[in-house]
């Protein structure tokens, strides 16, 4: 096996476990904590995703080099499937959820004001992710 395929497998699942334990496990349990308000958790959230989407960032980028170092061979399946990766990442971290943060600074966060759909847009796109890191890394252990 090479290294950018190893490399290829591993920052998969690595990023993968970052996305389960954060999006799907911390991110809706938070709220269940004893003293915790909507804007505190929100507020919690807001800086806990900001970090992770910085060490996304740098995961899609190491992910499409290792992706281009493997050669023609890797390029049919994991190369869209890395494209694929950073564009949800972009639409979740640059479009979303700034929107999002728009929203929670002008004080949109309370229990009565109106839902939106930009926070299931999000979670959607997470979904999303987990599918395509799951595949890039099953790709990668099957090729190796």
């Amino acid at each position: 096996m090479s290294a950018a395929l190893a490399l290829q497998i591993a920052v998969a699942f690595v990023w993968l476990g970052l996305v389960l334990g954060i999006s799907f496990i911390e991110a809706p349990v938070k709220f269940q904590a004893p003293g915790i308000t909507i804007e505190l958790g929100v507020g919690i959230g807001r800086l806990v995703f900001g970090v992770l989407n910085v060490v996304e960032g740098v995961a899609a980028a190491v992910l499409l080099v290792a992706v281009l170092v493997q050669g023609p061979s890797a390029w049919a399946w994991s190369l869209p499937i890395a494209i694929a990766l950073a564009v949800v990442l972009i639409l979740g971290a640059l479009v979303l959820r700034p929107l999002m943060d728009r929203r929670v600074r002008h004080g949109k966060t309370a229990d009565h004001m109106p839902k939106n759909n930009l926070h299931f847009g999000y979670v959607g796109l997470e979904v999303i992710k987990v599918a395509l890191l799951v595949w890039i890394g099953v790709i990668g252990l099957v090729a190796a």
